[in-house]
């Protein structure tokens, strides 16, 4: 692949990028509350690649915690989940987040940092607090924006593997519609450095516990239809998670299953947040609905065929809420 070829359209960009890292000494990466797949690849893939041409910066991942499943990503054991230190940055970039909000209490990082680069793929991202703004909707991932932005030749295998992780997930492998001709070929080249579909795909998208597949058979059976069948929902709430002995990043498969149902237009999964009384929604999307105007008319936000909001009352009065925003569009 000729990486010249996609650099094209953000030649400005990457050289302003290449240049904000190789003037600072001191660099804080955020990511997303709840952080999943694109958003644990891009951060740790960005840490790399200023490892790569800048090795003796500081950098500091700031998440919450995050799947298990994403611990053999180099540089997943250096991250800092605990917010309190005060910190001023140099350069600080915010990625795969689409407001400051998103951001969570890690947030205060990108305020005070001197110098403040956002990096998504959200349509819902209209811009954020005084930054410089890579914001491309028509790419998978906010790794596949990162893949347009730098030289990828450089890479190493580490960082290939949190690149091609973040991809892998935003478009559930490849079948969401959100994956084009370019992303499979930033995802070859990712392989060609080192990558492993294998170890990647099955360990972090596949591979369930036991405990994972019992809790995904009882969220199947709470399964319910509204809409003639074309919006289907199910839910867990914190006492089922309980019984369970899982948490709510055990529960990733669900909407999937949800989603491949015959005749449904849209799937909902709503589960319950630690704190109890609020729900966090996800929504996807098999046909015309367009889920993000639905998440984002809630708070929430993200793609066309995948989104996610937070809503306060019982899950059937929730899916019945959501079921006639779906209506409105069908």
């Amino acid at each position: 692949m000729s990486n010249n070829l996609f650099r094209k359209a953000n030649a400005a960009a990457a050289q302003y990028i290449e240049e904000a890292i190789l003037s600072a000494d001191s660099i804080g990466i955020v990511g997303h509350i709840r952080p999943d797949g694109d958003d644990v690849g891009a951060c740790l893939g960005m840490k790399g690649y200023i490892g790569i041409i800048k090795p003796s910066a500081k950098v500091t991942v700031y998440l919450q915690d995050f799947s298990k499943d994403f611990a053999f990503l180099r540089g997943a054991g250096e991250v800092v989940h605990d917010f309190s230190a005060e910190t001023r940055h140099d350069l600080c970039f915010m990625l795969d987040c689409a407001d400051m909000e998103r951001m969570g209490e890690a947030g205060k990082y990108y305020e005070k940092a001197g110098k403040r680069i956002c990096i998504d793929h959200h349509a819902t991202n209209d811009g954020v607090f005084d930054s410089y703004e890579i914001i491309n909707p028509e790419r998978s991932s906010s790794c596949e924006v990162i893949c347009t932005l730098i030289d990828m030749d450089r890479l190493d295998r580490e960082t290939a593997e949190c690149l091609y992780l973040g991809i892998v997930h935003d478009t559930g492998v490849f079948k969401h519609s959100n994956t084009s001709m370019e992303t499979m070929i930033y995802a070859g080249k990712l392989i060609d450095l080192g990558a492993s579909p294998s170890k990647i795909i099955d360990n972090t998208f596949y591979k369930k516990t036991f405990e994972q597949i019992r809790a995904l058979g009882t969220a199947l059976t709470k399964a319910k239809r509204l809409l003639d069948g074309k919006l289907i929902y199910s839910f867990f709430t914190n006492e089922m998670m309980k019984q369970a002995n899982v948490s709510s990043m055990d529960l990733d498969g669900v909407i999937d299953q949800l989603r491949v149902t015959e005749g449904t237009e849209v799937a909902l999964f709503i589960y319950e947040m630690p704190a109890g009384g609020s729900f966090k929604v996800s929504l996807r999307s098999n046909g015309p609905v367009d889920v993000s105007i639905i998440a984002k008319e809630f708070g929430g936000g993200g793609h066309v065929k995948a989104a996610g909001c937070e809503i306060n009352g019982t899950p059937e009065d929730i899916a019945l809420i959501l079921a006639e925003k779906v209506k409105e569009q069908l």
